[in-house]
Order: C-alpha cells, then structure tokens, then sequence
C-alpha cells in the first residue's frame, strides 16, 4: 500500500503495491492563514512567554511549588478566575469574618477575664492554643472593655470640667475677701458711683448706655474696660453694672478704686432696686418652693445622666444643671424696662464677653420695630456653634412644645444684645417668659434643659431683628478649634460654654483676648496671684 499526499496538501491517495487499483481517495480542505494574522499570533506569543517564564521563576524561587504553574500564575495575576482554588489568606479571612460575625451575635460568657494590654491578650492565646471562635471572643471582650474605660474617662473628663467651671478659683475668692474689707475700712472704696454731679446722666438718652449683671468682678471688669477701651467716644459711655446683695461691697469697691473715666460707672445690688418684689418676679417664689429644682440644681449630677451619652451632650447637660440658672442675675435681663424706665436703648452684655470693636452704631441700627437686635446662630461657617435651631433647645417630644413651636425655626445668642426698651414695654414679653418657666417646672423641668436662653426664645418670638454676625462671635468657651482671624475681626467674642478664660482650664490660645485687659500691676490681683500673665504668650 502507498499513500501520496498532493504538493498542494488538499488531497490523500491510497492505493495497492502493484498501483493499479486506488483504493481511496481523500480530499483535505485547506484552511487559509493570512500573514497578518501569524504576524499578530507570533507578536503575542513573544511578549506573553517571557512574562510566563518569569512569573514561573519567581514562584519556583519562592518556593511555591505545591500547586501548578497555572495555579500560581492565577495568584500572581491576581483575577480570581485564573486561580482554581482561590487565595489561601481570603480563605482564612473569609472564616474569621463568619467567626467574628457570629460570636458579635451571640452574648458573651460571664466571668471572662479581661486582658490589660495587647502583649497579655496575645500570650494568652498563644499559651492556651485557643481556637478561632475562642480568639473572636476573648477579642470582643476586650475591645467592649477598653470601649467602655474610654467612655468613662471622657465623660469622668468632662466632669472635672464642669466643677472647675463651677468652682470659684481661690485668686478670684481671695480678690472678693479683701475687697469686701477695704469697703468696710476705705472710706474711698465706698465714694458714691457716679458722683452726685454726674447722677442725672444715668438717664440721658443722648450717651450710650450699656448693662452687665454679674457677680464675677474679675469678669465685670474685663467687660467694661474693654468696651471703654474700644470706645472711640468713651466720654459717651454709661455702665450699668448690676450684682447681688452678697458682692455688692466687693464690686463697689473694685470700681470705686479703679475708675475708668471719663466713661460714667454706676455700681448697684439687686436689693438697691425697689421694682424687684416678689410681686413682680414670681420666679424667684417658683424657684424655691418647687419641689424639683433644688435636687435638680443641688443634687447628685450623675444620677440620671446616660453613659452612652456623647461627651458633647453629657457636658451639656451638666452645663443646664448649674445653679446659676436658678439665680435672678440670669434672668435679670428679662426686667429691663422695669429697672430702666428711663432708657429708651441699651445693650446688654453677658460677663463672659469681651469687646473689641466701638459698639457705637449698634444705636444707629433700625430695627424696624423691633425689640431686640441679635446675631442669629443657624447661619455660619462654623457648624458646631452657628448651627442652632429650636430642636437644640426644646424637648420636642413634649406635647406642649411640639404643639406650639416649629423645630426649625432659628434660634439667636444671647449675651450682646441691643434692646429698644420702648418697643418692649409695648408688649407682653415679660408675661410670655414667666408664663413658659412657670410651664417648665409644672413639666419636672422636661420642656428644655438649656437655663435661660429657652424661655426667651419664646417670650421674644416675633420681636427678633438679625443683626451682623460680625458683631458677634460665640463659642470661645468650648469650641477649641475658632478661627483666631476670626476673633480678631469680630466686635465683641463670647466666651459662652464652660472653659471661661479666667479657669485654668480656659484654651491657652484664647486667653490672651481677654488677659490683655486684665491690670496685674493691681496689688489687689498681684497679691491674690490671679492668673499671672507670664502663662500667656504675648498676642
């Protein structure tokens, strides 16, 4: 048998040994390869091939060689669907992920210890040989434990921070003592204020008139003297400062020593005021005969307070617990018209401002009818301060609040205020803002759980004209992070929240705007060793 393939490879011929007889014939159909197409296929095959050769050494170097050449090539490459069993490690991930998920399912076993450290935890696994599932819980002990010392150290943080703030600093306690004796001693530390000449400008309408009520001397002073300071007509200024019967004799004294002329100081106690009778402040009898107020304000601060609190609102419901809001200094303000009835325009000032701009054209603002001219605070760059709404303040779950008021509506500062005190007394503010306190204790205090600013939010509705928020910054007392560009640019800065620049715990980098105005050649604060100004940089 012979068989003869053709030269053009498109047929096959077999036929017997004598070749007479064709046994078969084959036709072949040729299948046509283009040089384009070979060009392509050998390009690829000498680009691929190296690579392949290379990624099989490595492997072999690595010693990686339980597993085929393809197999590694896929876990080199890295898509899974070159690889026919997947990554080893993603394995193991895989099951410690359905590990973790369960044991975080399931509660934990009563008694577990608890590891210090990292290093402990790790010996102990490895001295017992735990399995996984061991390991997954033992992990979520420890990490729930050190969660919780977190928590507690935080809000033990913001604790130490609320008694600092609501302590009296003993350099500010020593400064009340002595001066409270050099009244009773220095016939100069109790001279009238202002003398009897200057008596009939406490009522002139043509002079700026501005109020603070405190009982902080230092604090008082650092706002009049700023604002006297800042005063292109200081001669203009007339300054209300109202304090209690206990420092009245201390902040006389401070003043009466040392005048800021040629700007008009008067110096008066609450008792000094005839109009301020249980009559006409109902909420001084409703503080005290109401049966929850003193636990609330006196009582033990951590009794109803949530560990799961933030340490954000754990400090602010520390703050609304102070019992300063229970005092008539806070709510002072709300009597304006009544103990000035003179006045037509005032502003008042919290004592944890200072001011650094001339306040002069805030009598120049026309506030279109208006009573009180004020920074709204919903607006800002600075979410954390300039960000609040109704919904901060009011417990919205209470039927009456929810009924009565829109959780968005915008909410404004306290604390630098203009008032048109003749507006006002055409109103019934006053009526509405004991008629919402009055509510609030009725509740078991549940309405609100921020002092003072609550009601009057309330009582002034409708009567709020905005005002520049240049005018006023707030937040220097909590919010660490303020922009110092800012505090420089802005009239007056707010030091609300509890690190008050005069505490130790006050931000170092904000002390200065208020320090600067503080005397400490006085041998009144020299001698009581008030914060002395070799702890602030220069600004």
């Amino acid at each position: 048998m012979q068989i003869r393939l053709s030269p053009s490879m498109r047929s096959i011929t077999i036929s017997n040994s004598n070749g007479l007889l064709d046994l078969m014939k084959v036709k072949v159909a040729a299948r046509h390869i283009s040089y384009r197409t070979l060009f392509y296929t050998v390009l690829i095959l000498a680009f691929l091939l190296p690579f392949v050769f290379i990624l099989t050494a490595i492997v072999t170097l690595e010693g990686v060689n339980k597993c085929s050449s393809f197999d590694c090539l896929g876990r080199r490459l890295g898509p899974r669907f070159l690889s026919r069993g997947g990554d080893d490690s993603m394995k193991l991930a895989n099951e410690l992920y359905k590990i973790l998920d369960q044991v975080n399912s399931e509660e934990l076993p009563v008694g577990l210890k608890v590891p210090g450290s990292f290093s402990e935890f790790l010996s102990d696994m490895k001295n017992n040989q735990d399995d996984a599932k061991t390991f997954a819980v033992r992990l979520k002990v420890m990490m729930e434990y050190m969660d919780r010392e977190v928590k507690r150290s935080r809000l033990a943080e913001q604790l130490h921070k609320y008694f600092a703030a609501t302590s009296i600093p003993k350099g500010m306690h020593c400064l009340s003592l002595r001066l409270t004796d050099e009244y009773s001693s220095n016939a100069q530390a109790r001279k009238e204020l202002p003398p009897p000449e200057l008596l009939h400008l406490l009522s002139d309408n043509s002079y700026h008139h501005f109020v603070v009520a405190s009982d902080n001397i230092l604090a008082a002073s650092v706002v009049v003297t700023s604002v006297v300071r800042s005063s292109l007509q200081p001669e203009r200024v007339v300054f209300h400062v109202i304090t209690d019967k206990m420092t009245y004799p201390s902040m006389h004294s401070w003043f009466a020593l040392n005048p800021l002329s040629p700007a008009i100081i008067e110096v008066k106690g609450v008792h000094q005021f005839d109009w301020l009778t249980r009559d006409n402040v109902p909420l001084l009898e409703a503080f005290e005969n109401h049966h929850g107020v003193g636990n609330h304000y006196h009582g033990n601060h951590i009794m109803g307070m949530n560990v799961g609190d933030s340490p954000m609102i754990f400090a602010s419901k520390l703050q609304a617990r102070s019992s300063k809001f229970i005092s008539l200094l806070s709510h002072l303000r709300i009597y304006l018209p009544e103990l000035f009835p003179n006045l037509s325009t005032v502003v008042f000032l919290d004592d944890d401002v200072v001011v650094q701009h001339d306040l002069s054209p805030l009598w120049e603002i026309d506030l279109l009818g208006k009573v009180n001219g004020a920074v709204e605070t919903c607006k800002g760059e600075d979410t954390r301060v300039m960000a609040k709404h109704f919904r901060t303040y009011f417990n919205f779950s209470h039927p009456l609040i929810a009924n009565e008021l829109d959780p968005d509506e915008c909410a404004w500062a306290y604390g630098m205020n203009v008032f048109d005190l003749n507006a006002w007394r055409k109103t019934s503010i006053r009526k509405t803002y004991h008629y919402w306190v009055k509510e609030n204790l009725k509740s078991n205090l549940t309405l609100w759980k921020f002092g003072t600013l609550p009601p009057a939010l309330i009582a002034f509705r409708n009567y709020v004209h905005p005002i520049d928020p240049s005018w006023h910054m707030l937040g220097l007392g909590y919010q660490e992070s303020t922009d110092l560009e800012r505090v420089r640019k802005a009239a007056v800065i707010h030091y609300n929240g509890q690190c008050k620049p005069w505490l130790e715990i006050g931000f170092k980098h904000l002390q200065p705007f208020w320090t600067k105005h503080v005397n400490y050649l006085n041998d009144f604060i020299r001698n009581c060793h008030i914060l002395e100004p070799q702890w602030f940089p220069q600004n």
